[in-house]
C-alpha cells in the first residue's frame, strides 16, 4: 500500500501503470483493478470556483490514509492499494485524488476502493478554499458518506 501527498499536478493514469509496474511479485496474483479518480469542479453550492487550495497536516494526513489502507486490507482480501492526494492550488478539470486497488476479484476491489475514497473524503484532515469571482471562503466540514452502505465479504 502506498500513501502519497503531492503539490503538484499528476495524471491518475501513469501513476496507476507505475504503480502497476512496481508490484513485484504479484504479476497474475490479481485480477481486478478498481479505480476512483476525483477532478476539480468549477462549481459548488450553486456559485463558479474559479479555483480551490487544499492544506493538510502533514505527518496527521499520512496516519490517517494509512490508517484507512490498513483497515481495508484487513476487511477486503486486496493484492495493494494506491492513494494519491494533491494539496496546493488547483484548477478546474484537474486530479484531486487517485484511489486504486488490486484485488484477485472485482468485488474485493470494488467495495475496498469505495471505502477507501468514502473514508478518506470524511475523514482525512484536508481543508478546502475556494476562490470565487468576488471572495473566497473556506469548506467548513467534510464530505459526509454518500448513501449505500459498504459491506465487507
Amino acid at each position: 500500500m502506498r500513501i502519497e501527498i503531492r503539490d503538484t499536478p499528476f495524471d491518475p493514469w501513469q501513476a496507476v501503470r507505475d504503480f502497476q509496474s512496481e508490484m513485484s511479485g504479484q504479476a497474475g496474483k490479481y485480477g481486478a483493478t478498481a479505480t476512483f479518480v476525483g477532478t476539480m469542479r468549477d462549481f459548488n453550492q450553486g456559485d463558479r470556483v474559479e479555483q480551490m487550495t487544499l492544506e493538510h497536516y502533514p505527518g496527521m494526513t499520512e496516519k490517517c490514509l494509512n490508517e484507512i489502507s490498513k483497515k481495508a486490507s484487513e476487511r477486503w482480501d486486496i493484492a495493494d492499494s494506491l492513494i494519491i492526494h494533491r494539496v496546493g492550488d488547483l484548477q478546474p478539470n484537474e486530479p484531486i485524488v487517485l484511489v486504486a486497488v488490486w484485488s484477485a476479484h472485482r468485488a474485493a476491489a470494488f467495495e475496498a476502493c469505495r471505502y477507501l475514497i468514502e473514508e478518506l473524503k470524511s475523514h482525512a484532515p484536508f481543508w478546502k478554499r475556494e476562490q470565487l469571482s468576488e471572495h473566497s471562503r473556506w469548506l467548513a466540514q467534510h464530505t459526509p458518506a454518500a448513501t449505500g452502505k459498504v459491506r465487507s465479504s
